[in-house]
């Protein structure tokens, strides 16, 4: 039978720590640990998909060797989110001696996940154990960790990824899988993703499973995005004040592509804040309130289609 071949997510992790895409100074203080083989405790904070597992497993891959696997303990603390977690499992890995190399590593993905009981365990757990091993924290949101916590680790903030670092990775990507793309579809990448490679790789893939000439248009399609042109030209049909021809270009948003209510909200508050001769400074300022205003009452459970048809009449308000 044919292995199966992994998601190119997967497949093309970075090996090495100087691999990871973008945050150059970052990664240069990150490198300096597999130099000097010592590691402190990390606390890796920012986005998704920006490079914080990445970097966690190649810096322990590097460190490790063949013996990444006996020293190298992964736990999506999204998953495990109690006290018994850290009492049990990580307690048990932490407290035996490093095979062959003189400390361990645990990585706690999405530890902001941890209860307050769990985070408060695993304090004195960091401190016992520090001969044999060391611990690096994952998280998106680094006010979620408690501050001992926190004072413990050394801090690296991960930003969204720039443009410029996503098509680079895109393009190598492309290149090794043989797959024919061209400038707009980059750019419709970029717009998807928002910073976020890991988006940008799977609807890279989606679309190459469509077709091996990848075109702005599949893109689209496969992450259920609509162009912001197509969203612009609603924002304007409301603010001309022409509700029933915008309210077409929201059906053609939410059945044809298949967005959902959230999706929409995103795109026009983006596109909102896009347009630069339509609308002034003021007039953001009011429609931004209101767009937040309608985003809490679908969040708390609103019917999504009767608040953007509201939404899209507030706009009517400001008809030039």
């Amino acid at each position: 039978m044919e292995e199966m071949e992994l998601p190119w997510v997967e497949k093309y992790r970075p090996k090495k720590v100087e691999d990871v895409v973008g945050h150059d100074e970052l990664i240069k203080r990150i490198k300096s640990y597999v130099d000097r083989r010592n590691v402190p405790n990390l606390l890796f904070s920012g986005p998704a998909g920006t490079g914080k597992t990445s970097s966690s497993i190649a810096l322990a891959r590097e460190l490790f060797g063949q013996n990444f696997e006996q020293n190298f303990l992964e736990l999506n603390a999204s998953d495990d989110r109690g006290i018994d977690i850290v009492r049990n499992t990580i307690k048990d890995f932490a407290r035996t001696l490093a095979f062959d190399s003189g400390f361990k590593i645990i990585f706690l993905d999405e530890c902001d996940a941890l209860t307050g009981d769990a985070q408060q365990a695993l304090r004195r757990t960091m401190e016992k154990y520090t001969k044999t091993c060391r611990f690096i924290l994952s998280c998106n949101y680094s006010s979620k960790i408690i501050e001992p916590l926190q004072s413990r680790c050394v801090v690296y903030r991960f930003k969204p990824l720039n443009g410029e670092d996503i098509k680079k990775q895109i393009q190598v990507i492309c290149k090794k899988e043989k797959i024919d793309i061209d400038e707009k579809a980059l750019n419709a990448i970029n717009y998807v993703a928002q910073g976020d490679l890991r988006k940008a790789i799977n609807v890279l893939q989606a679309g190459a499973s469509i077709n091996k000439k990848i075109e702005e248009e599949t893109i689209y399609n496969v992450s259920s995005r609509a162009r912001p042109e197509q969203v612009q030209e609603m924002i304007i049909l409301a603010l001309e004040g022409k509700f029933l021809e915008a309210r077409k270009k929201l059906d053609q948003l939410m059945y044809e592509y298949g967005m959902s209510g959230e999706d929409i909200i995103k795109q026009l508050y983006r596109e909102t804040m896009a347009l630069e001769n339509k609308i002034d400074d003021k007039t953001k300022i009011d429609l931004v309130d209101t767009i937040g205003e309608y985003d809490f009452r679908m969040v708390e459970g609103a019917n999504e289609r009767i608040q953007l048809e509201a939404l899209l009449a507030q706009y009517m308000k400001y008809k030039k």
